[in-house]
């Protein structure tokens, strides 16, 4: 399982990282970004739940 961010979306409001910080974190430019590679399979469920929770639905988790 992966996880991207349309980061041209991104509206900085910190909630995936801080629904998955394993996962999501807010970058030096204040855009969140999605760490390079698999995600753990521990932070799986809460990957998903950042997503869903997204406000401007730029996550993808899959």
């Amino acid at each position: 399982m992966k996880a991207q961010i349309d980061r041209d979306g991104c509206i900085a409001c910190g909630l995936c990282a801080e629904t998955c910080p394993d996962v999501f974190s807010m970058a030096a430019d204040g855009l969140a970004e999605a760490i390079d590679g698999d995600v753990p399979a521990a932070a799986e469920s809460a990957a998903v739940e950042a997503q869903d929770g997204c406000p401007v639905s730029v996550i993808t988790v899959g």
